[in-house]
Parts: C-alpha cells; structure tokens; sequence
C-alpha cells in the first residue's frame, strides 16, 4: 500500500498551502485529505498578524510553539507563548487571533476539518 503512505518536508510543503499539512482543503484521493483534522505548520516573520478575528468558531484548536514568541489573543484573554511546547487550546464558540512578536515556528491543530474559516490573501485580492 506504497499509494497510502506521504514523506515530505513540513516547511517545504506548507509553503504551498498557506502552512497546512492535512485538512479538507487537500483534494480528495490525498492520503493528506481529512474532514476530521487539520495540521498546520506556521511559519510566522515578525509582526505577522491574522488579518482578521476568526468568529463563529466551530472547531476545537491546540497550538503548540516550536520557536519564537507568539501570541493568541482570544475573548477576554491574552496568551503569550515564549518557551518551546507551549500551548494553548480553545474550543468551539472561542473566536481568535494572533500575533507573532518574534520570528515564530507554531504547529496547530484543529479538528473538525471544516471549511469557512480562512482569510483571504491580500497578496490576491
């Protein structure tokens, strides 16, 4: 079962998808397809920020800091991540945001895999 088994590069491959490894957004037929989980490899420069609140949260989230220092702002709430493995999760109803503070490496992942939630890309507007 060669045809189920994927090797790649996290870095080299979420730079073609805007940082996604696996989700619904993969084609149907790619053992990276899911409609139950998303994983994203974010590689984030300095000052990056989401461009917008993401609302009407239907998903569960756990983001784990790889490198950097980098910020979740969430209702209420501001989490700051500077130290390697840490995390934060929220769950379905929590809209957020963030914010990397320094050049920042950070692995998400939410389940389910749902479309709706992304933002489009200024650079093709």
């Amino acid at each position: 079962m060669v045809e189920n088994v994927y090797v790649g590069k996290a870095a080299v491959d979420a730079a073609g998808d805007r940082g996604w490894l696996l989700g619904h957004f993969k084609q149907v037929g790619d053992i990276r397809h899911s409609d139950e989980l998303e994983i994203k490899w974010g590689v984030h420069p300095p000052g990056d920020r989401r461009a917008e609140w993401a609302t009407g949260e239907k998903r569960t989230a756990l983001l784990v800091l790889i490198s950097g220092r980098f910020r979740v702002e969430l209702p209420g709430r501001s989490v700051l991540l500077t130290e390697q493995g840490d995390y934060v999760i929220w769950g379905p109803g929590v809209d957020h945001t963030w914010y990397a503070e320094a050049e920042s490496v950070v692995m998400t992942v939410r389940w389910p895999s749902i479309p709706g939630y992304a933002v489009p890309d200024p650079r093709h507007r």
